[in-house]
């Protein structure tokens, strides 16, 4: 029997790691937990926090930008890989107001119907980050069912 797994962290690599603590900070409220250097990879690292959300930030000599076809959120779709982090929270159109008031860059607002609202915003690096207004959800069987709610027949 496999093991039970829980969320620990996503990691971004990013070109600009000071720049990257410092809009992560700014727009989203993260705040820094700890950083170091890694000479295994190389890379430089910080671990950022905003409530149960953590965010690796890795540095790596050479790093190449997000390509620009990887910025936005339905052309992102047709490479493989990991696509976007997504956040939830109670009022999505009130939290795109403030980050855009402290200079993020918001890809588009939708809404969905039946209080189903989601955006997208880019880090200043390009990487895509989705906001869905939902409730706090504790359990897995409430998670599926929110899931199912939302995806068209």
């Amino acid at each position: 029997m496999a093991q039970e797994y829980w969320f620990h962290h996503v990691g971004l690599s990013v070109t600009d790691f000071e720049g990257s603590i410092d809009w992560y900070a700014r727009v989203l409220g993260f705040r820094c937990q700890g950083r170091f250097h890694n000479p295994n990879i190389p890379a430089d690292m910080a671990m950022l926090r905003n409530g149960d959300m953590h965010v690796e930030l890795l540095c790596v000599p050479g790093s190449v930008p997000v390509p620009p076809e990887r910025t936005i959120p339905d052309e992102d779709l047709k490479t493989c890989g990991n696509k976007h982090i997504s956040f939830a929270c109670a009022d999505v159109p009130a939290a795109i107001e403030d980050i855009r008031s402290r200079g993020g860059d918001v890809v588009w607002i939708k809404d969905n119907g039946g209080g189903r609202i989601n955006a997208f915003i880019r880090d200043h690096e390009g990487n895509l980050i989705e906001f869905m207004q939902r409730a706090r959800v504790e359990d897995h069987q409430a998670f599926l069912q929110d899931v199912r709610s939302t995806t068209p027949a």
